[in-house]
């Protein structure tokens, strides 16, 4: 906070309140955290460009800039799982000026593949809210010869091995997805990871992977332009911007879901102050008009909630994808 009033003696005054733990009324200090954010906040976001977590973090980022008044800088920070993205945001100051952006592979995957990462999600970081779930798509080069997702299943089971798939990197949402898929249908397909979902991507539109799974934002554009084939949704219900898309449980996989979600974690120790300030501005965010408007068109559910709320989704993700992990027995490298 700035004063007008620049005197040696309010200044000696100021000073000696600080070091005594007291404010200008008598009371204790609050710190720093009061007048969180007086400077740019560096949103970590533990993938390369051009994924679904980046093209959230940016939509959100932008509108948290305006209501706040400081940019929030999207810091992409690809590879390894998310581990060393992770791992450089527990080493940052716990003070709210470096947040991450949390997803499934991070929260409820990581922990149980990188088991010596060095930190523990549960203990090492807080919850402030969830921002949004995204559905996943099944999706294949326009050039593969199939024509829906059940003759995809065939091929693939006709080529044991031979067919990839690309996703942005060991437990990213695709990564899950798909491995999810292999354990329903029974299907060997191999897997090539990225450092995140734009590289994945680039291979798969160029025609040298046949297949991946992704969420709407990346993935609508090239679907409607062409470039790629949907042939299935992750989502229990058919969703509004591929309406003609048939769910996997539909095509006879019973109790089939798997949809992307994001969120934002601090690091433990963060004053509460801060972590419920960003949750409820991240909250005022779902109610802006380009907010609304880009989730419509991408079919996907805005967030919210509290930092509880969203520690208690954690903690059921977490529980539901440690039988996709063991079952799949998925493995970091």
């Amino acid at each position: 906070m700035q004063f007008e009033d620049n005197t040696t003696s309010r200044r000696d005054h100021l000073k000696w309140m600080g070091a005594a733990g007291l404010s200008a009324a008598g009371f204790p200090a609050l710190g720093q955290s009061s007048n969180w954010p007086d400077k740019p906040v560096r949103w970590v976001v533990p993938f390369a460009p051009g994924g679904t977590s980046s093209i959230v973090a940016r939509s959100i980022g932008a509108e948290l800039t305006k209501q706040l008044g400081v940019p929030f800088v999207i810091d992409n920070k690809g590879g390894g799982g998310g581990v060393p993205a992770m791992q450089e945001a527990l080493r940052a100051p716990a003070d709210g000026y470096t947040i991450v952006m949390s997803h499934i592979g991070l929260m409820a995957v990581n922990p149980l593949i990188y088991p010596d990462s060095g930190y523990d999600v549960n203990k090492d970081f807080t919850s402030v809210t969830l921002l949004s779930r995204v559905p996943s798509l099944f999706v294949v080069h326009k050039d593969v010869p199939v024509k829906d997702f059940k003759s995809f299943v065939a091929y693939v089971k006709s080529k044991p091995g031979q067919i990839n798939y690309a996703s942005a990197g060991n437990a990213s949402a695709g990564h899950l997805a798909v491995e999810a898929l292999k354990v329903a249908t029974g299907m060997f397909i191999t897997h090539i990871p990225y450092r995140g979902t734009g590289p994945a991507l680039n291979d798969v539109l160029a025609g040298r992977i046949e297949f991946m799974s992704a969420g709407t934002p990346a993935l609508l554009p090239h679907i409607k332009s062409g470039a790629l084939k949907c042939i299935a949704v992750g989502t229990t219900q058919r969703i509004p911007v591929l309406p003609d898309v048939p769910t996997v449980a539909e095509l006879g996989y019973k109790d089939f879901e798997t949809v992307q979600w994001y969120g934002i974690t601090v690091r433990n120790g963060t004053p509460v102050e801060i972590i419920n300030k960003l949750q409820q501005e991240c909250a005022k965010t779902m109610k802006a008009p380009e907010i609304i408007t880009r989730y419509a068109a991408e079919s996907a559910i805005p967030g919210g909630g509290s930092p509880a709320e969203y520690a208690a989704f954690i903690a059921k993700e977490q529980a539901r994808w440690k039988v996709v992990v063991e079952k799949a027995q998925i493995k970091p490298g």
